[in-house]
């Protein structure tokens, strides 16, 4: 700690002098009188109404098509695709029976659309094609927005 009686150079310094009682009565009144000044400051601003102030600006006068249509930003962002056959329900004891060339009976119906889901949520039923010996699928109904809402309400 610094000499009693010298200046304080920081705020913190002057807090500890104040502590010790080594400022005199009028520094002591000085500092009262900031603090009385900060607080009044404060309290008078208190009442100011932020968007008035201009710190935030009213919603309405936010152009909607600058984020409304930006979908650039979620271009990017993975999204796990899957394409069913179908689903069964198998006892392990079954499950581990199986082997090599087992057929394993699903509930979908040979030339039934295959679900695709994105996440996890179903958006579209397609035909399973081939292309280039490759298995891939052709979208045949596409699920509304309105749809897949009422799915989940379910």
């Amino acid at each position: 700690m610094s000499d009693l009686n010298a200046k304080p150079e920081s705020d913190l310094e002057a807090a500890e002098q104040l502590a010790a009682g080594a400022l005199s009565a009028a520094e002591d009144d000085a500092a009262m009188d900031d603090w009385a000044s900060a607080l009044a400051e404060q309290n008078g601003n208190a009442e100011v109404n932020p968007a008035a102030a201009g710190v935030f600006q009213p919603l309405s006068k936010v152009e909607p098509t600058a984020t409304h249509n930006d979908i650039d930003m979620i271009l990017d962002i993975p999204v796990q695709m899957t394409v069913e056959l179908g689903r069964t329900k198998i006892a392990i004891r079954n499950l581990l029976q199986l082997a090599q060339g087992s057929v394993v009976e699903l509930d979908g119906m040979a030339g039934e659309p295959m679900d695709v889901l994105v996440n996890g949520c179903l958006i579209a039923q397609g035909e399973v094609v081939v292309v280039n010996d490759k298995f891939g699928i052709r979208l045949t109904d596409i699920i509304t927005p309105s749809e897949r809402i009422r799915k989940l309400n379910r």
